[in-house]
């Protein structure tokens, strides 16, 4: 029997929009901070910390990593929020991946006009040693991951015809 382990730790990069959420939550907060420091009033304190908790959790939600975990035939997927927190998104079987490759691979051509639903477990672009790739799973849905050549090739190896690494 064919046993691999491979590990690959993906963090999605902070777009406009996370780092518009942050600076959203955090202004109105040290604002009140301000104006309690100014008043003492305990209705702005309350307000002060109502308002640093929603930014905890806002920062929460926006610092995410992705973790593949490649065992037996399986991708397993895993959402990191702030390092602190895992939850687990996904299961990829190998054997119901219809094709995996490069998201500029000529492989692909046929594929990329299906309507179906689309998963981005990525962190939104190439990185220095991780391509983007498209694994068209089930049939019915597609799925966006970054992977480093290392770690497509183990998957290549259990399902050739199925990766391409191109």
């Amino acid at each position: 029997m064919n046993e691999s382990y491979k590990e690959l730790l993906v963090k999605r990069d902070r777009g406009a929009k996370e780092t518009l959420k942050r600076v959203v939550c955090v202004v109105p907060t040290v604002l009140v901070g301000l104006l309690t420091l100014l008043t003492g009033n305990i209705i702005f304190f309350i307000v002060v910390i109502a308002l640093g908790v929603l930014d905890y959790f806002v920062f929460q939600w926006t610092d995410i990593e992705y973790e593949y975990l490649y065992l037996d035939k399986e991708i397993s997927v895993d959402k990191i929020m702030a390092k602190t927190r895992r939850k687990k998104l996904t299961t990829i079987s190998v054997d119901k991946i219809e094709i995996m490759a490069p998201e500029k691979s000529h492989q692909l051509d046929s594929y990329r006009k299906r309507q179906t639903k689309v998963t981005d477990l990525s962190a939104g672009h190439d990185l220095p040693d991780q391509k983007l790739y498209w694994v068209f799973y089930e049939g019915n849905q597609k799925i966006l991951m970054n992977l480093t050549e290392d770690f497509a090739k183990t998957i290549k190896g259990i399902a050739p015809r199925k990766v391409f690494t191109e």
